[in-house]
């Protein structure tokens, strides 16, 4: 289990630089946000399956963070395509 932690945490600071890179050399354009708020989805659901223990709990305890986290994910897209 430890092996696949450190995985997912390689995997997360992968992601979280190539998200910082975007911004720091400001390649943001109108087509990389929904990237971006792709892998922000990413990292939330590996976060709280691996991080926060989820994995092997019912599916109902597993939904509800990610639910939550896909309308925040949309609600930034809204208002930044708006």
């Amino acid at each position: 289990m430890k092996r696949v932690l450190e995985i997912i945490w390689i995997i997360l600071v992968i992601l979280t630089i190539f998200a910082y890179l975007l911004g720091y050399l400001k390649l943001i354009d109108t087509s990389l946000v929904g990237v971006l708020l792709g892998t922000t989805f990413i990292k939330g659901a590996l976060v709280s399956d691996y991080f926060m223990g989820l994995k092997n709990v019912s599916t109902k305890y597993r939904v509800i963070p990610l639910i939550w986290l896909l309308v925040v994910i949309i609600l930034i897209a809204i208002a930044y395509y708006l």
